[in-house]
């Protein structure tokens, strides 16, 4: 099996606070680099009263101060939010801290509402300027140059290195010209996956960063003992995009028996196209789910999501993840 890592929210769980989220996401860390995962990224998400990755740096440091040898990383910093010059001083100082262990993947979206844009202090054109600032982030994590006037410190001679995030051609499109890797959120919009990968694949300039193509899809997996507890976990999942589709977001709750009784005919088509990448089940079920997305795409990596509210049971889906793909860490490292 190919290498896997976790894509992380830090959701906050009904009957819990902030804080067991940020606590919870770090001992997930520690859990998956015992069991040879390559990678955990967290995500830029704003004005969503679940998620606490919002200040992505600040959660990668807490990560990484927890860990030894997992590799920690945004996945991704919306860089339309912030000045390429911020992120490079920040992300170059986690270099600094944690050498060798940082990733950087970035996003063109938002992440957020236009309410919420504005509070940014941002302007919804920004997006337009993503391949720009994205090369500007590139300069300033590199050496400097002589007679360069403006330095990232920490950050210049850093390379951290750049993975571009996407979920339609565009980012596909753009990581190929720049000789980037790509990551593919598939966990939430699936619909232009294949395409995007072969776009991709296709277009793709080696650079000083990557010699061929590197792509990573991203795959909700919850894994249980059986078909049916797997089921019945992903019930939480389930219920989190109900709530998003009738405009009232909520933290992450309990997992129940039946959630026919819970959505109707019309959440459950819109969340059914948002999961359509998902593998949910024992064992066996897992193994064979990984094993069939990992052929229809030629991912070189997934990246694996996964809202679980019990959170010792969330460690055990990890488990099982793992030994069902057959020790992650198998694969030797070529990012």
């Amino acid at each position: 099996m190919i290498p896997l890592s976790i894509l992380e929210l830090g959701r906050v769980r009904l009957g819990f606070d902030r804080r067991d989220a940020l606590e919870n996401t770090r001992a997930l860390a520690q859990k998956a680099e015992q069991l040879g995962f390559r990678r955990i990224w967290v995500a830029e998400h704003h004005n969503s009263p679940a998620v606490t990755t919002a200040a992505t740096s600040v959660v990668v440091s807490h990560i990484a101060a927890g860990t030894k040898t997992i590799r920690v990383g945004a996945g991704g910093v919306m860089l339309p939010n912030h000045a390429p010059y911020v992120v490079a001083e920040q992300f170059g100082t986690l270099e600094t801290l944690y050498p060798g262990r940082i990733d950087l993947g970035l996003g063109r979206a938002p992440g957020t509402d236009q309410m919420t844009v504005r509070a940014l202090r941002q302007s919804p054109g920004n997006a337009e300027n993503f391949p720009q600032d994205v090369l500007e982030l590139q300069a300033f994590l590199a050496p400097p140059s002589v007679g360069q006037r403006i330095e990232a410190v920490p950050g210049s001679g850093t390379r951290v290195p750049l993975w571009i995030l996407g979920s339609s051609l565009f980012g596909a499109q753009l990581a190929a010209a720049l000789g980037l890797p790509y990551a593919f959120g598939s966990q939430f919009s699936p619909q232009a996956l294949h395409q995007a990968l072969a776009v991709y694949r296709a277009n793709f300039q080696p650079s000083e960063q990557l010699q061929k193509p590197y792509a990573m899809v991203g795959v909700n997996v919850i894994a249980a003992e059986t078909d049916a507890e797997a089921r019945v976990l992903a019930t939480s999942q389930q219920m989190t995009f109900a709530d998003m589709f009738r405009g009232q977001p909520s933290l992450l709750k309990p997992a129940i028996d039946d959630i026919e009784a819970y959505w109707s005919p019309q959440e459950k088509a819109q969340a059914s196209q948002m999961l359509a990448c998902s593998v949910v089940g024992g064992a066996a079920t897992v193994r064979r789910g990984l094993k069939a997305l990992v052929a229809r795409t030629q991912a070189d990596e997934l990246m694996i999501a996964s809202d679980v509210f019990d959170f010792s049971k969330r460690l055990r889906s990890l488990e099982i993840v793992a030994e069902a793909a057959g020790a992650a860490q198998s694969t030797p490292a070529r990012l």
